[in-house]
């Protein structure tokens, strides 16, 4: 597939957003440019001068679309019920929020656009790399401009990015007695925009996610899907991002590591899960 006239336009906008304001602000932020938004979550000046600059040129770009941007939903949780309009982008303006408070990477740029609830296309932007992963419904993945396909590790014993941060102390025992000893267990990124990635490039090959904000996985899912891995509800349903405030998403490199993870979390008792 050739780009588009859309990617072009979504890519010049995340990386000229990126510049003015996630790479302007990067290791520079004062006490006064970082807020506590809810527990273990933080928001800085560079989320809501990125989330206004995107809003702003995602509108331009296609202006019939409605918008959810995170921090705009955060403060007005009616937004939600744009994500089953005919067109929705979904905008989340830095991801890996907590990382890039204390002067750290990853974060990045996660962009998507729905249609009556169901991802179309998709676009994850690393600002730090300059690495672009776009991915549209039907059309395959791409990885700045190359046609890209996931692979796994390689490794006898999977890899797994299992966060644990949104479960509650049952479960994560669970998890932990029932999954953990099947896989080689590696720390999450806490940035979907980066996580989704290490899927498909085989660094990780499949990571459990409880809290799936259409922000944090629009895009990673379907940049998974279509590049020929796999990301849906632990029971084999597809996400929707407007069913987003359910619990619990696989993202896996390939359909066998997904049905295998899949499968062994079915096997939890109930009064375990």
């Amino acid at each position: 597939m050739a780009e588009t006239a859309l990617d072009i336009a979504v890519a010049a906008l995340m990386r000229d957003t990126a510049e003015k304001t996630l790479l302007k602000h990067y290791q520079r932020l004062d006490t006064v440019d970082i807020t506590d938004k809810a527990a273990d979550d933080v928001v800085t000046i560079a989320d809501t001068e990125s989330e206004i600059m995107l809003a702003e040129g995602l509108a331009r770009i296609l202006p019939e679309a409605a918008i959810v941007g995170e921090e705009a939903a955060h403060a007005d949780p009616a937004i939600f019920e744009r994500l089953s309009d005919r067109l929705c982008w979904i905008i989340d303006p830095l991801d890996g929020t907590n990382n890039y408070a204390v002067g750290k990477p990853p974060f990045g740029i996660l962009l998507a656009l729905a249609e009556k609830g169901e991802t179309v296309a998709g676009w994850i932007y690393d600002p730090l790399s300059g690495r672009l992963c776009t991915a549209h419904r039907g059309q395959g993945a791409w990885l700045n401009g190359d046609r890209f396909t996931a692979r796994t590790s390689g490794q006898a014993k999977p890899v797994a990015a299992i966060s644990l941060v949104f479960v509650d102390q049952a479960k994560r025992v669970s998890l932990l007695e029932h999954i953990a000893p099947h896989y080689t267990l590696v720390d999450i990124p806490r940035c979907a925009a980066e996580q989704y990635p290490r899927i498909g490039l085989g660094v990780n090959d499949v990571s459990l996610f409880e809290r799936t904000y259409a922000w944090d996985h629009a895009a990673g899912v379907l940049f998974l899907n279509e590049s020929g891995g796999k990301a849906a509800r632990p029971d084999g349903t597809p996400f929707r991002v407007d069913r987003h405030l359910e619990p619990g998403l696989i993202g896996a490199a390939s359909p066998a590591l997904f049905d295998e993870l899949a499968g062994r979390m079915a096997q939890i008792p109930s009064d375990q899960a």
